[in-house]
């Protein structure tokens, strides 16, 4: 980093890859075809294969190490998790041959409707999902009638009415960002994004 033409000598970031550890602790890393690695990661993220549950809580194994070579290192752990390698490896050889046969299903058509669904369908829903979280919030007070917020209304941290209530969508995260919390004399609704869908608080609403 230069400041005023001169070098800031106590800044000087280096990235060392796994690569270069395995080097300099002399460690010699295993070369993988390419795209294999890729499909072993996603084979054992189904399978769980290296889960704390098959092969141990790592980051407290080796807190118990006493060693300082590789060897003595596959030797203690070995003793303490015997089977586990044998258990993880099951486990992701299994994934991976249903991914295979997953792979036998996936032709141009299916590929396309993928992409349609990812290009077209998830970005509409990602644009419009405060409309859904209206829907369900209507339906949860018994059917009432729901609508989204007008410019006006908008302006006002109002995202849209739930019978005559109105309604402010927020993330989880806004809760803790006190400096931008706005009047609403509603409800507010918060949501969090998780796998497949959304999280969604409705207690303010419910419970009013």
């Amino acid at each position: 980093m230069r400041t005023n033409g001169f070098v800031n000598d106590n800044e000087m970031k280096i990235k060392l890859s796994n690569d270069d550890i395995g080097r300099y602790l002399d460690i010699e890393t295993p070369e993988f075809p390419k795209y294999t690695t890729q499909l072993i990661n996603l084979a054992n993220q189904n399978a769980q294969g290296t889960r704390p549950r098959v092969v141990g809580q790592m980051s407290e194994l080796i807190q118990h190490f006493t060693g300082r070579t590789l060897d003595e290192w596959e030797q203690w752990y070995l003793k303490e998790k015997p089977g586990a390698i044998q258990s993880a490896t099951e486990k992701v050889l299994q994934m991976t041959g249903n991914l295979r046969g997953a792979m036998d299903q996936i032709d141009r058509k299916m590929i396309q409707t993928w992409v349609h669904d990812l290009v077209i369908v998830k970005t509409f829903m990602g644009l419009r999902f405060h409309e859904a979280i209206l829907k369900k919030g209507a339906e949860l007070k018994g059917g009432v009638a729901w609508r989204l917020a007008d410019e006006t209304e908008e302006s006002k941290g109002i995202d849209g009415y739930i019978g005559d209530v109105p309604v402010s969508i927020k993330p989880e995260t806004y809760k803790v960002k006190s400096s931008l919390q706005e009047e609403v004399s509603g409800r507010m609704v918060y949501y969090r994004k998780v796998k497949n869908g959304l999280e969604v608080d409705y207690g303010q609403l419910i419970g009013q």
